[in-house]
């Protein structure tokens, strides 16, 4: 089985899931800080801040607190900012102002394959799938209207704990199983192995847990470069080594290049990975 992240992987979000990171943040900082792309790296690299809300949240937290505001004279509470207003916020960028047509950022995003590679996948009778710490919406947008894919097997921000909790892993390979999580963690004589692919250390960190939690079966974590670090070798080179310290056995510049081929040598090299 393969499983795929989507932010970074399915689609480059550089412009979008990103940018509307940095905007809210900017915002709730009354424009005193917009981080970079590198903060935003930085951040995502401990691995825990899978969903951007939350590291919104976070970077204007770690600012205020390293530069507490003045306390203006209409508002001597300063009552600090909530989490549902940023999260308000930041959908009001990435959706955009129309809550039925998005005419947001998530309009422009970047396709990081082709469905046709999909199909190469099911040809080869390797089983396919998405795990996502996106929202459903979200994840069936770029899916389903903006690739033409039909009822795909997705797991979701609002179906599981976030990563790198391996539960919604866990759920994603059920579901290609076609057995319930408990049958298919517990009582598979011969369980498939499972790739997983993510550009994050948070993503590996879950191929991790879910090797410790189910040692019967192969997991294996793959790295991609996201679009935005391949401007430069260095960058590259630099979050490739990122990923490969958080546990991923091979690092891809697309998620295109895992062939069928290299997933079979992966197997082949990884029939039991252990820490």
């Amino acid at each position: 089985m393969v499983i795929f992240d989507i932010d970074g992987v399915v689609r480059d979000v550089g412009g979008s899931y990103r940018r509307a990171l940095a905007d809210t943040v900017e915002h709730f900082t009354q424009g005193k800080y917009r981080p970079t792309p590198e903060d935003i790296d930085r951040l995502k690299s401990e691995g825990t801040w899978n969903n951007d809300w939350e590291a919104s949240q976070e970077l204007i937290k770690r600012y205020l607190q390293s530069h507490p505001p003045e306390i203006p004279k209409d508002n001597p509470d300063n009552s600090p900012v909530t989490y549902p207003e940023i999260v308000q916020f930041f959908q009001s960028r990435y959706r955009g102002s129309d809550p039925e047509n998005w005419n947001g950022y998530i309009c422009s995003e970047p396709l990081l394959v082709e469905p046709a590679y999909l199909e190469s996948l099911t040809q080869a009778g390797i089983k396919w799938g998405f795990f996502s710490g996106a929202t459903r919406g979200s994840a069936e947008f770029v899916l389903t209207k903006r690739l033409g894919l039909s009822s795909p097997v997705l797991v979701a921000m609002e179906d599981a704990p976030g990563k790198p909790n391996p539960t919604g892993l866990f759920q994603t390979v059920a579901i290609l199983a076609d057995q319930t999580p408990h049958l298919a963690s517990n009582l598979d004589p011969n369980p498939e192995p499972v790739i997983y692919l993510g550009d994050t250390v948070a993503d590996l960190y879950t191929v991790n847990q879910a090797r410790q939690q189910q040692p019967a079966r192969t997991w294996i974590g793959v790295g991609i470069l996201p679009p935005h670090v391949q401007t430069t070798p260095a960058s590259a080179q630099i979050y490739a080594q990122t990923l490969e310290t958080a546990g991923a056995a091979i690092v891809l510049e697309n998620m295109q290049k895992l062939t069928p081929e290299i997933i079979q040598s992966l197997i082949m090299a990884n029939p039991q990975i252990s820490e």
